[in-house]
């Protein structure tokens, strides 16, 4: 596995499964937590005079609908949830990491760590980018870069913005040119 720029939360997952781990120093690995968002708006509804209309089947289906306010039992219910998930997050670390990992007390915190660092703390294990590992650790013969390259009409628009990008498409349809 090879992180070039971010590796947190559900990348650093799957990534500590991997046999090994390399990054650049200023790679970003870790938030090893686990979230859940939502949002409240019972309060703009009364105020904007909105009624909100709900039916449902199961005493649990608007559980954290947004336009409800919060239940407590709810609330709970997805906090197990969280900590459980958390848990079984926590525990593939350790099987994936195994005795490479320095464990701290926020390790498991949600905080994320440069790629410098996680190689100090075992998250991860050398430096090293695609080309290298792919060159001198796999030892592949050929690569290939499947990178999309940039035709003249995205070149433009990153070059000037988008208002000469519209410029150019309009200049080109009124003269019958394609661009490419």
């Amino acid at each position: 596995m090879v992180v070039e720029d971010l590796c947190a939360s559900g990348g650093y997952y799957v990534a500590a499964a991997a046999d090994k781990i390399y990054v650049a120093k200023g790679s970003i690995v870790g938030s090893i937590g686990v979230r859940m968002d939502s949002f409240g708006v019972t309060g703009l509804m009364e105020k904007i005079g909105v009624e909100r209309r709900l039916l449902t089947a199961g005493k649990n289906k608007a559980m954290l609908d947004p336009f409800l306010p919060q239940d407590e039992s709810h609330k709970q219910i997805v906090v197990d949830l969280i900590n459980e998930i958390h848990g079984q997050f926590i525990a593939a670390v350790r099987e994936g990491r195994g005795k490479r990992l320095k464990e701290t007390p926020d390790m498991f915190s949600g905080l994320i760590w440069s790629g410098a660092k996680s190689v100090e703390l075992g998250l991860a294990d050398a430096f090293g980018g695609l080309e290298y590992v792919a060159r001198d650790v796999i030892k592949a013969e050929d690569i290939v870069d499947y990178t999309m390259k940039e035709n003249l009409a995205e070149k433009v628009a990153r070059r000037f913005g988008a208002g000469a990008m519209n410029s150019l498409i309009e200049f080109s349809a009124r003269s019958g040119l394609a661009i490419h």
